[in-house]
């Protein structure tokens, strides 16, 4: 501080005969008036280099914080009647003051508090007002500000890049946990090793609650008739409490086998999904590590099925859903399909899950390269070229935690989907699905290895490949492999988290937040990653901010199309995340009816009709999937096991309502040369979201007549889409199959049930 005094001057001194020279009147007020301007010029210079360097001393979640415009949902931030407030640790340079003294003073004058002074450190723990933050942080003595973040083990890698460290025990669920525990999520794969670590199997009961061999459905001593016995209709005894039932379910049961799991893959996928560490060498966590597992064997030791099998294991968590719980089933296989999603079996079998409110999420598969190296579009498989299905691509993380570096594996297949139908002429329209809907990390994950009871077997894909071998033990081996079928368990586990957070959340709906805060990666397009990289923290934020009882409400038809389904007093988000200090922006954008695309707040301030599972809208065709329950029993209730679905055409209704902003028009028609329709690069669509782009729906979008959508999109200068015809707001590709451009539109016909080997290696 500088000190200026305008104490008299001695007449003794040698400035008495200067002073006789001025005219004989009083400076002393204007001295006084000039320095102190002048101080107050430097006061304010000062001011403001001060504020500038004060915002270098708060750690960059602080300061995302306390710009925030809703309070984020974080253990450290609280609102209060008079404002936000925040919990910080606050460190000193050194000093003589060893008590703090003057710091903590003015903690207080500014309406906080002092929790704690350290002996170890220089710093105090501390609650401020966080509009008062800067104002501490002005101070001379303070060196730094930061969050007073929780602590917990070091995270997996995996929990890290995804952002799922970020929301393990901070009050996202009502358990408090963050770790999907209460729901459950059922693998239809090769089986899971249900006594490795990973699954909680050698210290106590493993979460693998059931394990099932649906292998033998075809066995009709399964059932227990005799093999081929004519004139037997076994499925007029099928039902709940049935001798028929549970003979079946006896047979099919595989919890006892001593090697549930031989070919490796269903093991691997469960423990990205949901494994623990198994406290090696490497830390191999998972997403949701307290959720409960349900083990759907449908592959053999080779890791090859029939789609029968697949379908019969469906139909197995569908009949168990609400006895188990089961909120998501995982698909890490695929079938080689021409069909249209419409006719093709797994693809209605997955819409009927869907309907009976299980989120179903599907690898997108491998085969993202021709055998020469070339890029292949339309190379989706089913059942991930079904609408309704949350279908992953895998993202290649390169081994750093930053997400800035991260690309789409070239293995990843791309859309849009090419099955299709072909009409009387003989003329094939393929079906041109926006897939895939998002992307995950599915490089060189790491998970657990399977083995047979005595640890002495390890299973196929090991033996195959033993250089994906990262550390042995019996029940605690792991290994590491790539692929989409190891990026869609991380999708799994995330939509574990929501449930777990919010229970009311429907599979459409959990597919909306999922793409909504996705982040669109550089030089991708929505072919490629959909909406972009998936954001477990920004998904936990947007889920936290919703009503818990929307589907208690669907279900009881007491929600309407534009009811609110905010939490009372909250607000959306801002519209990006913080993962591992960086900050992470949302796609904004959401595919729905197959081809189009919508964005706006409004989609997650009010109920969309599209949010019902039963309701199915791919362009001009809704309908919607009724489920059929048993009658209550000796042993069971009504609704409590879907036997079957009716489906029919869907009367008059509103899917979207107003106020959703429309984003398909911007996109134009598709062409890979101009980088345009469905070759838009995912972070240019959401850049110009950002800038206020796309038009804003007047009056919603509004079935009638069944499959025809009269009035269909309102636009705000009156162009009206009417009786199905797709204008330049539907995507379509403007060439059909685009050979001239260097693109390889795939019809089908390359695909193999199984694995392949190409990309269990990964990328550089």
């Amino acid at each position: 501080m500088l000190n200026i005094s305008f104490n008299s001057v001695s007449r003794n001194s040698v400035y008495e005969a200067p002073r006789r020279l001025w005219p004989q009147v009083t400076l002393r007020p204007f001295l006084i008036l000039a320095v102190s301007l002048l101080l107050l010029c430097v006061s304010l210079a000062a001011q403001a280099i001060t504020t500038a360097e004060a915002q270098k001393k708060l750690s960059t979640d602080l300061q995302q914080v306390i710009s925030a415009v809703s309070t984020p949902n974080l253990n450290w931030v609280k609102d209060s009647s008079s404002g936000r407030l925040v919990k910080v640790l606050i460190l000193s340079y050194p000093t003589t003051d060893v008590d703090l003294e003057d710091l903590r003073q003015s903690i207080v004058r500014v309406g906080g508090s002092v929790y704690y002074k350290y002996i170890s450190i220089n710093g105090v723990s501390a609650m401020l007002p966080a509009a008062r933050v800067l104002d501490i942080a002005r101070r001379d003595d303070v060196e730094s500000l930061s969050s007073n973040r929780l602590t917990t083990r070091t995270s997996s890698f995996l929990e890290s890049v995804t952002g799922a460290s970020a929301v393990r025990g901070t009050g996202w669920s009502s358990s408090g946990s963050g770790d999907g525990s209460g729901v459950g999520i059922a693998f239809l794969d090769s089986g899971i090793m249900s006594g490795h670590r990973s699954f909680d199997g050698d210290r106590i009961a493993s979460r693998v609650k059931r394990s099932v061999d649906l292998q033998k459905v075809g066995d009709s001593v399964s059932v227990g008739v005799k093999d081929w016995q004519a004139g037997v209709d076994v499925s007029a005894s099928f039902y709940p409490g049935s001798q028929t039932m549970a003979t079946y379910e006896a047979n099919i049961n595989n919890g006892s086998s001593t090697f549930p799991d031989p070919y490796g893959h269903g093991t691997l996928v469960a423990s990205i999904a949901a494994g623990r560490d198994t406290w090696g060498g490497v830390d191999s966590t998972g997403i949701a590590t307290g959720a409960d597992l349900y083990d759907i064997r449908v592959l053999n030791a080779n890791g090859v099925g029939q789609v029968s099998d697949a379908l019969a294991g469906i139909d197995w968590a569908i009949y168990h859903g609400k006895e188990y719980n089961i909120r998501v089933l995982n698909i890490s296989l695929a079938a080689d399909s021409t069909e249209s999603y419409l006719t093709d079996p797994l693809c209605r079998a997955v819409r009927n899950a869907v309907a009976a409110g299980i989120t179903v999420v599907v690898a997108a598969g491998n085969h993202g390269l021709t055998p020469d190296g070339r890029e292949r579009f339309g190379s989706i498989g089913s059942p991930g070229n079904e609408p309704s299905a949350i279908t992953v691509g895998s993202a290649n993380p390169h081994a750093t935690i930053t997400r800035l570096d991260d690309t789409v594996n070239f293995f990843s297949s791309r859309g849009p989907t090419r099955g299709g139908y072909v009409d009387a002429a003989g003329v094939r329209h393929p079906d041109n699905i926006l897939k895939p809907d998002l992307v995950a990390p599915g490089n060189r994950n790491i998970g657990a290895v399977s083995t047979d009871d005595s640890g002495a077997t390890f299973s196929q894909l090991v033996q195959t490949y033993p250089q994906l071998i990262l550390q042995g033990g019996v029940g605690k081996g792991l290994m590491s492999a790539s692929g989409t079928s190891f990026a869609a368990p991380v999708v799994s586990g995330t939509v574990a988290l929501l449930l777990q957070a919010n229970p009311g959340l429907t599979p459409p709906l959990i597919k909306a937040i999922l793409q909504y805060t996705a982040q669109p990666l550089s030089g991708a397009n929505l072919l490629q990653q959909g909406a972009g990289l998936i954001n477990v923290a920004g998904a936990m934020q947007l889920a936290g901010v919703l009503k818990s009882d929307i589907g208690d409400r669907l279900a009881a038809g007491t929600l309407k199309l534009g009811d609110s389904i905010l939490l009372s007093g909250k607000t959306l988000p801002s519209p990006y995340s913080v993962i591992e200090g960086q900050q992470v922006p949302w796609s904004r954008f959401v595919y729905l009816g197959g081809s189009y695309v919508f964005s706006g707040e409004a989609l997650f301030r009010k109920f969309q009709g599209v949010y019902d599972p039963r309701v199915r809208w791919v362009r001009n065709q809704v309908s919607i999937a009724t489920p059929e329950y048993w009658d209550s029993g000796n042993n069971w209730s009504s609704n409590d096991h879907i036997y079957g679905f009716v489906e029919g055409k869907a009367s008059s209704r509103w899917l979207i309502t107003a106020g959703v902003v429309q984003a398909t028009s911007l996109l134009g028609n598709s062409s890979a040369l101009s980088g345009s329709g469905m070759f838009t690069k995912s972070a240019t669509l959401t850049g110009w979201l950002v800038s206020g782009s796309g038009i804003v729906l007047s009056e919603g979008i509004v079935l009638s007549e069944g499959i025809v959508l009269s009035e269909g999109i309102v636009l705000s200068e009156g162009l009206v889409l009417s009786e199905g015809i797709v204008l330049s707001e539907g995507i379509v590709l403007s060439e059909g199959i685009v050979l001239s451009e260097g693109i390889v539109l795939s019809e089908g016909g390359q695909l193999q049930v199984g694995t392949s080997s190409g990309p269990f290696f990964g990328e550089p």
